[in-house]
Parts: structure tokens; sequence; C-alpha cells
């Protein structure tokens, strides 16, 4: 089959939302991401983060802080509120990109939602990027991160004994490795939040070739995010950057693994779950059909988006016991 084939053959299993979104992006001839500077690519996502998004959510609290990593830089963070209720549970959340692009800022809607339909709060980190941070920066800065949310979550405001880590796409590789040292350190979380979630070393499943060619994430933006962050690929087998190669996840905390069908990362979403559930651990996976990568921060336009935002919420509210979850 041919590489026009098999693009038209996923067309076509879009849902008529998505199928919209990407023909109208494909209208649009704006240059691929990997295909520009990372600073150019930074500033081109930033530019169409929220176009897509749902309505942003006012929130009570919404504080900029700076958490303090290994080395002394302070990162740049984001809390979100839903109330200025005591002890609220807490989400660490990790932003997707590649590694190499996304922010606090191109995220900010979906976090509001989170901490609004999860009734919890949500701390957003900013930690640095590839090629000007490269493997394992990030994944030191995201434990960094949840260690001073563990220490400080009663100045806060929040309940230490209610933590949760999550995050999109590289943000739940990060997430997903936050859980196994967590479990490591004898710190518990209620719920590790995995949307999409990159697990494999070598992008070598059956989706990464059906999804090749896209749409939305095709295998040259992943070849190039990677190249970013990571170029050796003897360091890939590193399992902080493929948590699947993780020697044991016995005793990580409960998932839940939000994944879109028409996504090159589809499938090691699921060899993850897999993973997880033989070792014992709950798992919670959901496959929304007929979108792609990058759907849940589509939610004026895809109503799968809009569920899976309930859906995410529903499972901390439940990780967290509160009532209604």
């Amino acid at each position: 089959m041919t590489n026009t084939d098999l693009a038209a053959q996923t067309h076509a299993r879009l849902t008529p939302q998505m199928r919209s979104v990407v023909d109208r992006l494909a209208r649009a001839g704006r240059p691929a991401l990997h295909t520009l500077s990372p600073a150019q690519a930074r500033i081109a996502y930033e530019a169409g983060a929220g176009v897509l998004e749902v309505p942003r959510a006012e929130l009570p609290r919404v504080e900029d802080l700076h958490v303090p990593s290994r080395d002394g830089v302070q990162l740049p963070a984001r809390l979100y509120a839903p109330g200025t209720a005591a002890a609220l549970p807490a989400l660490l959340y990790l932003h997707g990109g590649g590694f190499t692009i996304g922010s606090v800022a191109t995220h900010d809607v979906l976090c509001r939602e989170l901490a609004r339909l999860g009734r919890c709060m949500v701390l957003s980190l900013d930690y640095r990027l590839a090629p000007e941070h490269a493997f394992p920066t990030a994944s030191n800065d995201a434990w960094d991160a949840l260690a001073w949310l563990a220490a400080n979550a009663a100045r806060l405001g929040a309940d230490p004994g209610r933590l949760a880590v999550g995050g999109d796409s590289a943000g739940g590789t990060l997430a997903a490795v936050n859980a196994i040292l967590a479990r490591d350190a004898g710190l518990p979380l209620a719920l590790q939040l995995l949307i999409y979630p990159g697990t494999t070393a070598h992008q070598d499943t059956l989706s990464h070739t059906e999804f090749a060619h896209g749409p939305i994430l095709d295998r040259a933006a992943i070849g190039w995010f990677f190249d970013q962050y990571i170029p050796s690929r003897a360091e890939r087998e590193d399992w902080r950057f493929a948590p699947l190669l993780a020697p044991d996840v016995d005793g990580v905390a409960p998932a839940w693994i939000g994944l879109a069908e028409c996504d090159p990362l589809v499938d090691e979403g699921v060899e993850y779950g897999d993973k997880l559930r033989a070792a014992g651990v709950a798992v919670d996976l959901e496959i929304y059909r007929g979108v792609t990568h990058e759907f849940i921060k589509m939610g004026r336009a895809i109503a799968e988006a809009r569920r899976a935002h309930q859906d995410a919420a529903r499972a901390l509210r439940a990780a967290f016991g509160i009532d209604g979850g």
C-alpha cells in the first residue's frame, strides 16, 4: 500500500469533526513544525495552541510561581485551584510537545479544565526544553517538581496525602517516569494520568507504521523531536525516556490512560497499560475513536476532547476520594 493510500485510509477513519480540523489545517498551508528551528517551532505552536480549545475557565486562584531544580535553576510554574478551600488534592501536570516545544501557556486551558472538573489543584510546570537542555533534563525537572510539590503541599493549601501526576504526549512520558520514581522514593500517588504517552525506545510499533504520515503527528515530526532531546539512539534504551523498558512497575500508582485511535503512539500506550496490569496495577484505559494525537486540546471542535476532559477529571475525583468521582 502506498503512502497516499495509507493517508486516505486514515482520513476515512476520522470522525467528521476531526476530518474537518485536519482538512482546515491542510488548507492553511502552515509549515510543519519539524521544518522550523526549535525556537521558531515554539512560537508557531504557541500561536496556534488555543485556537481549538474550549473557552478559558475563570478560576478563583491562578498563581505563577517558581519551583527549584536540583541544579539551582528556578523553573516557572503555574498553580490553578478551583476554590480557596484548604487541603485540596493536587495534580502535577507536564505538558506535551516532544520535549522541544510547549509550555505552561500552551496548556493553560487544559489545566484550567482539569482543575475545574477534577475539583483539584493543578501545578503546571515549564520544564526545560531541548535541544538547549537534552535528556535527562526534562525528566529530572519533572521529578524535582513532584518532590517539591509533596514537600510544600501544605504551604500551597494542598493535601500532601492526595497527590497525582499527569501529562500528555512527552508530558505523559514524564508522568509515567515520575510515577516509577515516586514508588522508588516511597512517595504515594493517587493516580498517574497519562494522555497518549510515549513509552517505547525506537517508535517501532505497528501504529508508528500505520500513521507514519499523520495526520497531525507523523514519523518525520517524531524523529525531529527526539533528535533534539535524545540524539543518541543507544541512550533511548534508558527507561526514563522509554518507560516500557522499566525493569518493573510493581507498586506504582493506578493509571488512567487516554489514547487517540489514529495516532502513532496508540500501540505503545496500550502496551504500557498491559505492562502495568501485568504488574497488578489498576488501569483504566480509553481509546477515543476517530481522533488523532493532540485531540485533547481541540475541545471547541472535537466532541471526544470534551469527553476526555470529563473522563480524566472523573478519574482524578475518584482517585482523590472526592464525592461524585
